[in-house]
């Protein structure tokens, strides 16, 4: 599985808790920094985070893929609609916590978020 990391790196702990949820070999990750000036638009930094990263179209189609989204929600938001239109679904996400009890702060992997099957669920609720 390739893991795209928006997000802060992830450690060997949290790789293994992510291998062990999905049932999938991380083979790599791809974490790509994430800064937005919010005095300017979003879109044009929105493109040029994409075009930044070093995936293909195809592999974008084919290979089993897993987010470790930003922690902007604006910047999620349009990435996961980019994202979207590029692999022709919703891929799922990392939700981190916080580990309880942990001093200093460390977060592990909470879940892996389906967005497609939660897309795919709220269609069947259309009238």
């Amino acid at each position: 599985m390739l893991l795209l990391n928006f997000s802060h790196p992830l450690t060997p702990e949290q790789l293994a808790q992510v291998e062990a949820l999905t049932g999938q070999t991380v083979e790599q990750v791809i974490g790509l920094a994430v800064h937005f000036d919010n005095q300017q638009a979003f879109l044009p930094q929105l493109s040029e985070l994409v075009k930044a990263l070093p995936v293909s179209p195809a592999d974008l189609q084919t290979r089993p893929i897993l987010v470790n989204p930003p922690s902007l929600n604006f910047i999620t938001a349009l990435l996961l609609a980019e994202l979207h239109g590029r692999m022709g679904y919703f891929p799922p996400i990392l939700r981190l916590r916080p580990a309880a009890g942990s001093l200093p702060p460390r977060y592990e992997v909470a879940e892996i978020l389906n967005l497609q099957a939660v897309r795919d669920a709220a269609r069947n609720l259309r009238f």
